[in-house]
């Protein structure tokens, strides 16, 4: 964005005796960023344009003006031959005194029965409209990589962890549709959040509406909103919208945190479940033997800048009474980056989905060090009428001696484990198998290799 100061009045010069202090415009100014706007106000200027002559109060040469001067602009804007005013103060009376400058008094007559204020909360909305349908994309993106990768390792044995201690046998194709599962709540959400996003402020004017006879429905038509706000002040006032979607962007972020964190445990050398392509990783400055998952750890990271967006929000509005209060300018900045982040984040994430490698035997040894099928043992047992309080004494007893001789439960012998429970027989090793632990889940929702294929094929279909 290029910036220019130039010594015009603002569009209340005409009630003030002493022009603004520089610091006060430097420091009151918004124009740096929410000049990424700037394709959203032209939209919703054009629309209330076209009302504007629909009930009667704009000309026709007026709007033939109006959208031949936007064009010009909208086009400037796309190039970036825009010279942005620090003067103007905003995206809005950069692009009105452009205009006008274009067009004459037809520019001037724009304005006519609307204010910044619901102005802005316009393009925010439609701003953030556009946002959510990109993030979405992303999400189903990462979803189908996630699927994907889940088909291939479908049968692929690895623990399952509680506390980060081994738990009990699951397969990787399991693991990673959890996060499938996650990120279609996220979606959920998303959609949801939209409908509220999507709902015209522009004809609250100020605070109370305005005397013209306007059309606000038209409005809403022409701009694709499925709904118009209903109170003039609650429209111009409020950004509940704007937090709803941090909210679910912090939700997506933190999603992605969780599984970075397991790809960052699981490249290390002492897991060495997986391996990254080298397009996300980076080397050290003084070991050259390093290889850093820094994409994973940057997404890590940035999830509490995401967080810390929410909570600005939030804040923001806590103490304002209605209706609109300058506080409010303060909104697009953690905005715009929570956008930002969780678009790059969702676009690199996919694209990182397909560069892992997976180490089958590394997993599968590792179900082998935590006595993963313990539980099957147990359920063994009960099945064989032993009382549930009882297996698991029995199955613990067991874990201790096998832990002492350094052996996994499936290594004892037959009559080492009888000597825990008479009711063990030689069909037990059936149970104490990784494989045998997967295919005895295998009911809907369970981690069997048939079911994980049963979920990739619901998933696709959801997809």
């Amino acid at each position: 964005m290029s910036t220019s100061k130039t010594p015009t009045s603002g569009a209340w010069s005409g009630r003030f005796s002493e022009p603004v202090s520089e610091l006060v415009k430097r420091y009151t100014a918004s124009i740096p960023f929410d000049y990424r706007l700037a394709e959203f106000d032209i939209q919703g200027s054009l629309a209330h344009a076209a009302m504007l002559h629909h009930v009667g109060v704009l000309s026709k040469d007026d709007l033939d003006a109006i959208r031949r001067g936007m064009a010009e602009l909208l086009a400037d804007i796309r190039a970036n031959r825009f010279v942005w005013s620090l003067d103007k103060e905003d995206v809005h009376l950069n692009i009105e005194a452009a205009l006008t400058a274009k067009i004459g008094d037809a520019g001037k007559r724009l304005h006519t029965g609307r204010s910044r204020n619901d102005q802005v909360a316009t393009d925010i909305r439609l701003y953030l409209r556009d946002a959510i349908d990109r993030i979405l994309v992303g999400i189903k993106a990462c979803q189908t990589a996630l699927v994907d990768l889940a088909e291939q390792h479908a049968d692929t044995v690895m623990p399952g962890f509680t506390h980060l201690q081994v738990a009990q046998p699951v397969t990787f194709g399991h693991h990673l549709l959890a996060y499938f599962e996650m990120l279609a709540r996220d979606a959920e959400r998303m959609l949801d959040c939209r409908r509220r996003v999507n709902r015209l402020p522009l004809g609250a004017a100020a605070l109370a509406g305005t005397s013209y006879p306007i059309d606000r429905q038209f409005v809403a038509d022409q701009l694709g909103f499925e709904a118009v706000c209903e109170n003039s002040l609650d429209a111009v006032s409020d950004r509940d919208f704007a937090i709803e979607f941090s909210a679910a962007a912090a939700l997506v972020m933190t999603h992605l945190s969780r599984l970075s964190e397991e790809l960052i445990l699981w490249m290390s050398p002492r897991f060495g479940f997986i391996d990254l392509a080298d397009r996300f990783c980076t080397g050290s400055s003084i070991m050259p033997q390093k290889k850093n998952p820094d994409v994973p750890e940057l997404v890590r990271g940035k999830t509490g800048r995401i967080n810390g967006h929410l909570v600005a929000l939030l804040t923001l509005m806590k103490g304002q009474p209605l209706a609109y209060n300058k506080d409010n300018q303060e909104d697009k900045e953690p905005l715009f980056d929570t956008v930002d982040t969780l678009v790059d984040t969702l676009t690199l994430y996919a694209d990182m989905l397909t560069g892992v490698t997976v180490k089958p035997d590394a997993m599968r040894a590792a179900v082998l060090q935590g006595f993963a099928t313990a539980t099957d043992l147990a359920d063994y047992l009960v099945k064989k009428g032993v009382p549930f309080r009882d297996a698991h004494e029995i199955v613990a007893r067991a874990v201790r001696a096998a832990e002492a001789a350094g052996r996994d439960l499936a290594d004892l012998p037959l009559a080492e484990l009888q000597a825990f429970s008479p009711a063990i027989s030689d069909d037990v090793y059936a149970v104490l198998t990784p494989e045998g632990s997967l295919a005895a889940r295998g009911h809907f929702g369970g981690t069997a290799p048939k079911q994980v294929r049963a979920a990739i094929a619901r998933a696709r279909k959801r997809l």
